[in-house]
């Protein structure tokens, strides 16, 4: 029975195109159901999104993706190092321990969810820190998905100029391309390819932590999706692709949509119920110091 109220939440967010409904249809269907970590959703949500994502890269212009890396990501990377460093020595001063302080400046500076995951192993983070810090960011990413699309037209924001700015100041890739999504389909062009650039940066931070907490750790997480895209990118540039870029955009959507709603099932409140209330409030108030000052880096030296 639960299968087939899936498909009812499913056709909803497919049908209505709402990235917002997506990812809070998600929640829904999860607080209803109870949905255990093996389901479906949960289990593969990853993967479908960053699917969508690939396929979305075969619909991008090179020669687009590379303007808009080269516009916007010296200023993206600029971002990148002065928000790791102003979160974590903010960690420190709120008298936050070391490690959570790293978790949440991992995540705010580059991907989110999946920079805290990559270095948790390595810093011997707790699992209950993880946890809750993954919670917060989950929500402040759904909160993002709904309300910068609303200040972008009150900024009167182009399409490029939003998919820049998104990039920037969401944490994780899937709640990018939600709020990018609602923009307009140039602004999800723009904030996917700069979001994965964006990305990139794990590699030089896992590779900086690993030196300083000396670990043994040999193999660690590469984001393998984002070179998959930017093949996609390549290949749907430069080859004659056997599919219209029209229908290819229309899929792309719809997996997109599906894997928001993926997304949106993980959220787990009780994660939240025995933090501290420091390491509660402190993603919080770096997200909120964050906000004006991504807008500034971006628009101040482009």
């Amino acid at each position: 029975m639960i299968y087939f109220y899936l498909i009812i939440f499913l056709f909803v967010s497919i049908f209505f195109k709402i990235p917002i409904l997506a990812i809070f249809g998600g929640i829904i269907f999860s607080l209803m159901f109870k949905t255990k970590n093996e389901f479906i959703t949960k289990k593969y949500s990853t993967i479908i999104l960053q699917t969508g994502i690939v396929l979305l890269g075969l619909s991008i212009n090179y020669q687009s993706a590379i303007n808009s890396s080269l516009q916007y990501m010296p200023a993206i990377s600029i971002f990148v190092v002065l928000t790791f460093t102003f979160v974590f020595l903010l960690g420190l001063s709120l008298k936050i321990d070391k490690n959570y302080s790293l978790l949440v400046a991992s995540g705010s500076s580059i991907c989110g969810g999946t920079a805290m995951v990559s270095i948790a192993p390595i810093i011997k983070s707790k699992n209950e820190d993880l946890a809750a810090a993954l919670s917060i960011i989950f929500i402040l990413n759904a909160l993002g998905i709904f309300l910068f699309p609303f200040l972008g037209e009150l900024l009167n924001l182009s399409q490029s100029q939003f998919g820049a700015w998104a990039a920037t100041v969401i944490h994780d890739t899937s709640a990018v391309i939600g709020a990018s999504m609602s923009y307009g389909y140039e602004s999800m062009e723009t904030a996917s390819t700069l979001k994965l650039g964006r990305t990139l940066w794990l590699i030089p931070l896992i590779i900086l932590i690993s030196i300083t907490e000396k670990s043994d750790k040999k193999h660690f997480p590469f984001p393998m999706f984002v070179i998959f895209f930017i093949l996609a990118i390549i290949s749907g540039s430069y080859f004659n692709t056997l599919i219209e870029k029209e229908i290819i955009r229309n899929v792309s959507q719809i997996i997109l949509l599906i894997g928001l709603f993926s997304v949106g099932t993980q959220i787990a409140f009780k994660n939240l119920k025995d933090i501290d209330t420091k390491k509660l409030i402190y993603p919080i108030i770096s997200w909120i110091l964050i906000i004006p000052f991504s807008f500034f880096i971006v628009f101040s030296l482009v």
